[in-house]
């Protein structure tokens, strides 16, 4: 929500071998139904207006930096990024190439694993905010360096920055690292300044010499 709206929306379902979208996009609904993440709403939302019905889901565990994992009808349930589907020794097969490619097109993927076997993926995207562009390019104009650091993948991340003429992308920070990459920009002998809005922000934001909480 820094750089984008903060209204991240459903934008692709992709179903493995003997899945198909519209129970991919359920399970994912149904376990997300139990997360506060704003990518979580994206996915519900977007199962909502596909007419696709969630489940009920019990035993909910949020992972943090990697996804959520559950029980939906007696069925173990995780939806998560690749961390959490190597910890569940999950084969993703041609969904990581499938992942990637929506990825390169500016997008979050997460993948949908059931009883521990790759089930399909679910993409969102978050649109970038009409007036970043002009922000950027007024602080380049000010002659200031802009670093991007964000949990997204590195892929995602570029596929931005690229967009925005961002100059430097820190990518896949877990939200207890945030902190410590603005210390290696200070030690690097850089004045930081950091704007950002979610609540595992605070301890960087707090690290930085100006820190900006925004509202989004």
């Amino acid at each position: 929500g820094t750089l984008t709206e903060g209204r991240p929306k459903l934008q692709d379902v992709v179903a493995a071998d003997g899945m198909d979208e519209d129970e991919v996009l359920r399970l994912a609904a149904s376990l997300e139904r139990g997360s506060e993440h704003p990518l979580a709403a994206a996915i519900v939302a977007g199962a909502e207006a596909r007419g696709v019905t969630p489940g009920a889901y019990e035993d909910f565990e949020s992972v943090t930096g990697q996804g959520v994992r559950g029980r939906i009808e007696g069925q173990d349930v995780a939806l998560g990024n690749r961390a959490l589907m190597e910890g569940l020794n999950v084969d993703l097969g041609a969904l990581a190439g499938r992942a990637e490619a929506l990825r390169g097109e500016g997008k979050t993927a997460m993948f949908l694993a059931v009883d521990g076997r790759a089930a399909g993926l679910v993409a969102v995207a978050d649109p970038v905010k009409e007036t970043t562009p002009d922000a950027i390019r007024a602080l380049h104009e000010a002659g200031l360096r802009i670093v991007m650091l964000t949990g997204d993948s590195a892929t995602t991340a570029r596929a931005v920055a690229d967009r925005l003429g961002i100059d430097e992308v820190i990518a896949e920070v877990q939200p207890d690292q945030k902190a410590q990459k603005i210390q290696d920009l200070q030690a690097e002998g850089r004045f930081v300044a950091m704007a950002g809005d979610g609540i595992n922000d605070a301890p960087a934001l707090a690290r930085a010499q100006v820190g900006i909480a925004m509202g989004t």
